[in-house]
C-alpha cells in the first residue's frame, strides 16, 4: 500500500511539474524577442558610430554598413527600426538591461563576450589595422617601434582594438576614448602616436587627412576577426531566426554587395560623411 501511495504520489507531482513546464514554454515562446518586436511594429537595434560601419552625413542621419543591415532585417520582418546610439564601453550592459533587442554594430565574437551574449553565426569578416601620425611616428618602419614605453596608441573604450594594442604592443601607453573619431581625432593632433580600428577605418582616415596620417604597414591587418549581432541569452528562436537571415543573405548576394559598396568603394559615400566623424 505505502509503495503504491509513494507511486500516486510521483504521478501526481509528474503531472504538476510537467503543466508548469508547460506553461513556463508557452509563456516563453508567447514573450519571445521576435513576438515583441512583432507586436512592438518596431526593431530596437544598439549601435556605435564608426566608420564605415554606421556614421552620420552632412544632414546628421544615419548612414553606414550596419544601418542597411538592420533596415533590412526590420524590412524582413515586416517592422520599422530605431537605433539607439549607445557608447561602446556599454553596450553590452544596454542590451542585458533591454535597452534594445540586439546590437548590429560591426561587434567581434570572442570568447569573453560570448559568455554574456549570444552570437548569431558572423555576417562579416574583417581585421584590425593600424594608422599612425606623421609627426610623431614618421620614422617607425616595424611592429617593435610601436612596442615602446615612449608611443601611445589610442583605441575606443571596449572595443576589440584595445585589446589589440595590449596584447601586440605591451609597452606602449593605450589612450582610450568613448568613440572612435575621437581616438583618430587624437593622432591627427598630434598628441597620439598611433590608433588602431576596424578596417577600412584607417585607411579612410589617414585619405582624408594625407598630411597628418599614414598607414605604417600599408593595408596590412594587425589581426582578423569575424563579426555578429549580438542577442541576450535564453531565446533560441530568434538566435535562429536572425542567424538563418544572415545565412539567405549570404547566399543571395546581399550583404557581399552592400560590404563592398562601403568598404571597397568609398568614392560613392565620402563626400556625404560629416565632418566629424
Amino acid at each position: 500500500m505505502k509503495t503504491l501511495q509513494k507511486l500516486k504520489t510521483f504521478a501526481l507531482a509528474s503531472v504538476l511539474v510537467i503543466a508548469g513546464l508547460g506553461a513556463d514554454i508557452g509563456t516563453a515562446s508567447a514573450d519571445g524577442l521576435l513576438e515583441e518586436i512583432q507586436k512592438r511594429g518596431k526593431l530596437r537595434v544598439g549601435m556605435s558610430t564608426f566608420v564605415p560601419w554606421a556614421m552620420r552625413d552632412v544632414n546628421g542621419e544615419l548612414m553606414g554598413f550596419e544601418i542597411d543591415v538592420a533596415t533590412k532585417v526590420a524590412e524582413d520582418i515586416g517592422v520599422k527600426v530605431e537605433f539607439i546610439p549607445t557608447a561602446w564601453s556599454g553596450i553590452i550592459l544596454a542590451l542585458l538591461a533591454k535597452k534594445f533587442d540586439l546590437i548590429i554594430g560591426g561587434m567581434s565574437i570572442t570568447p569573453q563576450r560570448n559568455l554574456t551574449v549570444n552570437f548569431t553565426i558572423p555576417y562579416a569578416h574583417s581585421g584590425q589595422q593600424m594608422a599612425a601620425s606623421k609627426k610623431l611616428a614618421g620614422g617607425f618602419t616595424s611592429k617593435d617601434d610601436f612596442n615602446s614605453s615612449q608611443v601611445t596608441i589610442a583605441c575606443r573604450r571596449g572595443a576589440t582594438p584595445c585589446k589589440v594594442a595590449l596584447d601586440m604592443f605591451p609597452k606602449a601607453s593605450v589612450r582610450r576614448f568613448d568613440d572612435d573619431a575621437q581616438a583618430f581625432q587624437e593622432v591627427v593632433n598630434g598628441n597620439a602616436h598611433a590608433v588602431i580600428s576596424s578596417a577600412p577605418s584607417p585607411l579612410f582616415w589617414s585619405q582624408t587627412y594625407p598630411d597628418k596620417i599614414f598607414m605604417p604597414f600599408g593595408n596590412e591587418n594587425l589581426t582578423m576577426g569575424d563579426e555578429a549581432f549580438a542577442l541576450r541569452k535564453g531565446d533560441p528562436d530568434s538566435l535562429n531566426f536572425f542567424s538563418n537571415w544572415v545565412t539567405v543573405n549570404t547566399s543571395n548576394g546581399w550583404l557581399a554587395n552592400r560590404h563592398d559598396f562601403w568598404f571597397k568603394d568609398q568614392s560613392a559615400w565620402k563626400e556625404q560623411v560629416a565632418s566629424d566623424q
